[in-house]
């Protein structure tokens, strides 16, 4: 039995780079949502990688982006608080980028300043001629000494194991931060939010889905008439603009309905139990400005 490893990663890039599905991949779990959206990720999301010989905590931060009200603040700042914390940085950048933007150069002066061991994660491979990869990997190895660059393609599943080779080789010998069934640590109740979401997400467009956040009021469990076990989940949908309710809502209460049902299949195979949901729509303006609200998205 050779040593034991553990050790806690940072993923980190801009919105929209393919951190969520990259995590997910890593985890051969469904942790954190993913969508076609920018600023899909809120919050810092911790996935548990269980093995024999190691323990690896990723976690996925909120993608970096220009923060126009509190909570894009505080999503951008739960991001970089999370370097001081951890052992190595993954450092998530796109394939097809010709030059250091300014999302990423953002990123790059924050990993420099923290002297933290990076591995540089170039996603969407297959997407773009080799020529223009050994490109990008010159101009950002020019910036900092990485400790590894991967190209990957987190949705074809392509490299994704290199991830864990090289992370291994940075971790120290270390305990078992978490039981090996734990995966994640989310609670069921703030999974039940994300999955609402990633729904809505789903099926809105334009502006609506980046206005909206999920509360979970009632969640309890109980046994059926024939024994077996079922989730009740009562939740609602803040919104903030009248205009935006009946969007969500849809003809006929339709858009609403489609929601709540993509949700209930996704979270009754996640938590292998019957689900019964209910789905709300209320305004609650400048919720994004309330720090009751913005400091549930704080890294804690």
């Amino acid at each position: 039995m050779g040593e034991f490893k553990s050790g806690f990663v940072s993923l980190v890039g801009r919105t929209n780079v393919g951190k969520s599905t990259l995590l997910n991949s890593l985890a051969k779990e469904k942790i954190a949502i993913t969508a076609n959206k920018v600023q899909t990720t809120r919050t810092a999301i911790k996935a548990i990688l269980n093995n024999d010989n190691y323990q690896i905590i990723i976690t996925d931060t909120p993608g970096i982006h220009k923060p126009k009200t509190k909570l894009g603040q505080t999503m951008v700042d739960t991001a970089f608080t999370m370097f001081s914390e951890v052992d190595v940085i993954l450092f998530l950048i796109e394939a097809d980028s010709t030059e250091i933007g300014r999302g990423d150069r953002r990123i790059l002066d924050k990993i420099i300043e923290s002297k933290k061991p990076c591995i540089l994660v170039i996603n969407k491979i297959d997407l773009i001629q080799k020529d223009k990869l050994l490109n990008l990997i010159n101009l950002y190895s020019k910036e900092y000494n990485f400790s590894a660059v991967i190209p990957i393609s987190a949705t074809k599943k392509d490299g994704i194991d290199n991830i864990i080779d090289e992370v291994l080789k940075l971790l120290p010998e270390g305990p078992k931060y978490y039981a090996d069934d734990e995966y994640t640590d989310q609670t069921m109740r703030q999974m039940a939010e994300e999955a609402i979401r990633e729904k809505a997400l789903k099926f809105l467009n334009d502006e609506v889905p980046h206005g909206i956040y999920i509360e979970v009021e009632e969640f309890k469990d109980r046994l059926t008439t024939k024994g077996e076990q079922i989730y009740d989940i009562s939740a609602t949908i803040y919104c903030l603009r009248e205009s935006h309710k009946g969007i969500i809502i849809g003809k006929g209460g339709n858009l609403l309905k489609k929601i709540a049902t993509y949700a209930r299949q996704d979270l009754e195979k996640q938590f292998d139990s019957k689900i019964n949901l209910k789905v709300w729509v209320k305004v609650k303006e400048d919720w994004q400005e309330k720090d009751n609200i913005v400091n549930k998205f704080k890294f804690k």
